[in-house]
Parts: structure tokens; C-alpha cells; sequence
């Protein structure tokens, strides 16, 4: 059975809060590595060039295993859903890895926060990953635009 939009985003809800714990955890860890300069200020702000990309690695590490070991994040578990293939097969690697990039493809906006502020930039991720849903309001199978590229889809279960 199709899992319905409204119980994905509410998974994806606890998600980020798994998410916010495991982005402490590698901060504080980093913080500690680094002896406290993992951050530093002065005139300007500096942050490790590789602090931010190893961040993105480990949240993409937990959606994308996660996905692959058994088909749900944490927030998928108690709203009884599961990711698969189309047509219910586990998902691959591949699936999993282009499921994740896609899914994160609107932080690229990002990049233009020097240009437009933050407010604005913040608005615009908010847009399209509006629009990335909104793509299973309207399909048949209830996919999103990265379930879609991926080939899979989100299945209620039980």
C-alpha cells in the first residue's frame, strides 16, 4: 500500500531530530579533536574547511544505510513505513546513494546566501523541497521528486 505524503513528512519530523543528535555528536567530537579551534573568531568567523563536508558524509551515511539495512530511518519506524525499489525489492546502493543526493540537491541554494541574504535563501530551500514533495501530492504511486530519479518509493507496511 502507498504511504501517503502527510505520514512521510511527519517521519521525516523525527528524522531531524535524529539528524540534530548525530550533528551534535560529530561536532562535540570535533571540537574535542581539534582541541576547541575547530571554530575559531576574531574578525571574522572561521570554521574548519573540512568540518561542513564531513557533516553532509555522515547525515548522507544515515539515510543512505539506513535505507539499505532494512529499508527505514528511525522516523520511518513507528509510522510503519519502509523505502524499496519500485515494485518492493530492497533498495541498491546506487538507489540509496541517488536518493540521498537528490533528495539534498536544494541546500545547493545555499550558495547564494552572500548574494541574497539568508532570509531569502532559507525561503527558497523551503520552496523546493516544497516542490520535491509536492510531486507526490500528484503521482500515482505517491513519489517524490527523488523517489522518482531514485526508482523507489515509500510503502506503508503492516
Amino acid at each position: 500500500m502507498m504511504c501517503p505524503l502527510w505520514r512521510r513528512l511527519l517521519a521525516l519530523v523525527y528524522d531531524l531530530v535524529a539528524v540534530l543528535a548525530i550533528v551534535m555528536v560529530v561536532g562535540l567530537l570535533c571540537e574535542l579533536v581539534t582541541g576547541g579551534r575547530l571554530i575559531t573568531t576574531g574578525s571574522q568567523v572561521h570554521i574548519a574547511w573540512w568540518y561542513q563536508p564531513l557533516q553532509a558524509l555522515v547525515v548522507a551515511a544515515y539515510f543512505a544505510v539506513s535505507w539499505l539495512r532494512g529499508g527505514q530511518t528511525l522516523g520511518m519506524r513507528p509510522w510503519r513505513i519502509r523505502i524499496t525499489a519500485n515494485g518492493g525489492a530492497p533498495l541498491s546502493v546506487r538507489q540509496s546513494l541517488v536518493r540521498v543526493v537528490v533528495a539534498a540537491l536544494p541546500l545547493l541554494l545555499l550558495l547564494l546566501a552572500p548574494q541574497i541574504g539568508l532570509k531569502p535563501t532559507l525561503w527558497a530551500m523551503a520552496g523546493a523541497w516544497g516542490l520535491w514533495f509536492a510531486a507526490a501530492l500528484f503521482g500515482v504511486r505517491c513519489q517524490a521528486v527523488h523517489d522518482l530519479v531514485a526508482g523507489t518509493e515509500i510503502r506503508r507496511i503492516g
